[in-house]
């Protein structure tokens, strides 16, 4: 009767796992349409739900001391309680810095579960020893990685990449040490070359990090996403939780794939980003001014508005800072009772995260077919009469078509194209590359200086005395 409930308990774990995995995949799908997201999103917390609950099962099913139940609870409400606290608190814009931390704790949960793992089977076969170190090693990248991006986002480190003399040279030197004590570990070294490969596996995450720019932070995230997934299915490896192996590999190579399409949409090496070498070492910024600037008020931006058949918007990270998709969404409802033709064009890094201004802009209730991206409304810009770029900068520097520039070659949208111009900006201050924008000081290019919010207020109020119908 035993071995009954145990098979059936067996039976239960293994099929809530599968139904798990299943809905990972779903959850994936899901996330790649606007439409969908929402359903993709629940699919994932419903797969997580049942994974956790069939990991505790199996933990009853088998010979569970009482102290690991304490800790395990201790950890889960201690765990809990966090994760309502964060995602109560944070904003919109915070997002990337919250994803950051996230992934560094996915990272060093894989450090200390290779390391239990050892602690708990000291004598397994070189098959096993291989799958423990390879797991600290990505861990450990992972988490020193995942706080420098962090710290880089949320401005406790400057963005600026760290560039020490041979640094390519320190991180293949590095990576070859890594492995030459993770054979060795596996091959019983024991503990000395264990210790060894995570000190370096700490640094070289650090290091890898901390050599690439800020304006690359959103393909590191990515990136990094990708090696916290990889890590976690290394850690199931050593569990032997087949749901952790396969939401892993899914997470793993999904990210890897996202990282490949942000690196040709940044126009960057894909292999580089990997070793953490596309950081610019030649080219230096340039923040000086390039000329005279035609100011306008919101009066006059309502006027350009009244009288455009076609209007284009490119948000940037600064509409987000300044929570102006709200207004923005009015002045859309607005233009568009007017009979004008209005479109978002979105840069695949227009925030720090990848869909970061398409969350914003569906917060914001804005239509999900108005919104395009960059290569489906490149080309239009040259019919489109008005252009309000707002908070945007490096996503539409035309220095990106120049040789010379620390963004030369990075794709970006060819406002400068249309009619007119109008750049919302708080100040004449570079972008986050820290490269000065020639388009601010060119002739059909118009500078609305305050913050975005209040200055599309004021637009909108504008608009209702002078939008008459066409």
């Amino acid at each position: 009767m035993v071995l009954l409930e145990t098979d059936y308990i067996n039976n239960f774990i293994n099929s809530t796992f599968i139904v798990s995995g299943i809905l990972f995949i779903l959850a994936l799908a899901g996330l790649s349409k606007h439409e969908s997201s929402k359903r993709g999103n629940a699919f994932g917390i419903l797969g997580m739900a049942l994974a956790l609950i069939a990991a505790v099962v199996s933990m009853i099913n088998g010979d569970t001391k009482a102290i690991a139940w304490v800790l395990l609870v201790v950890a889960m409400i201690i765990g809990a309680a966090i994760g309502l606290w964060k995602a109560a608190k944070v904003e919109m814009t915070g997002m990337p810095e919250l994803v950051a931390q996230l992934h560094s704790f996915v990272g060093l949960a894989a450090v200390l579960i290779g390391i239990n793992t050892y602690i708990e089977h000291p004598d397994a076969d070189a098959f096993h020893m291989y799958e423990m170190w390879i797991g600290v090693f990505i861990g450990a990248v992972t988490f020193t990685g995942s706080i420098v991006a962090w710290g880089k986002l949320s401005g406790k480190m400057k963005s600026a990449p760290l560039t020490l003399p041979g640094r390519n040279w320190l991180n293949l030197g590095g990576l070859i040490a890594i492995i030459a004590f993770g054979v060795w570990f596996a091959n019983g070294g024991g503990w000395l070359p264990l210790i060894l490969l995570t000190v370096l596996s700490l640094a070289l995450g650090f290091h890898l990090v901390a050599a690439i720019g800020g304006a690359d932070m959103p393909v590191v995230i990515s990136m990094l996403n990708s090696y916290s997934g990889w890590a976690a299915a290394f850690s199931g490896f050593s569990l032997g939780l087949e749901v952790l192996i396969v939401t892993g590999a899914l997470v793993g190579a999904s990210g890897a794939i996202l990282s490949y399409i942000m690196c040709k949409a940044m126009n960057r090496n894909f292999v580089s980003v990997i070793l953490g070498g596309f950081g610019q070492e030649t080219a230096t910024a340039d923040a000086g001014p390039q000329g005279d600037i035609h100011e306008v008020d919101a009066a006059q931006v309502a006027e350009m508005l009244k009288d455009a058949e076609s209007v284009i918007i490119t948000p940037g990270y600064g509409m987000a800072v300044a929570q102006a998709q709200y207004p923005v969404a009015e002045l859309v409802k607005k233009l568009q009772a007017n009979g004008t033709e209005v479109r978002f064009g979105i840069h695949p890094v227009a925030g720090r995260l990848p869909g970061h201004m398409n969350v914003l802009l569906a917060e914001a209730h804005v239509p999900y077919d108005i919104v395009m991206e960059m290569d489906e409304i490149n080309d239009d810009f040259k019919d489109t009469d008005v252009v309000l770029v707002i908070g945007a900068n490096d996503t539409v520097n035309p220095a990106a078509m120049e040789p010379g520039s620390p963004i030369s070659g990075m794709p970006v949208l060819h406002v400068w194209e249309a009619k007119q111009v109008v750049v919302f900006k708080r100040s004449m201050s570079a972008g986050y590359a820290g490269v000065q924008n020639p388009l601010f000081f060119k002739d059909n290019t118009s500078m609305l200086f305050g913050d975005a919010k209040a200055s599309v207020d004021a637009i909108n109020a504008a608009l209702p005395a002078t939008a008459d119908a066409k």
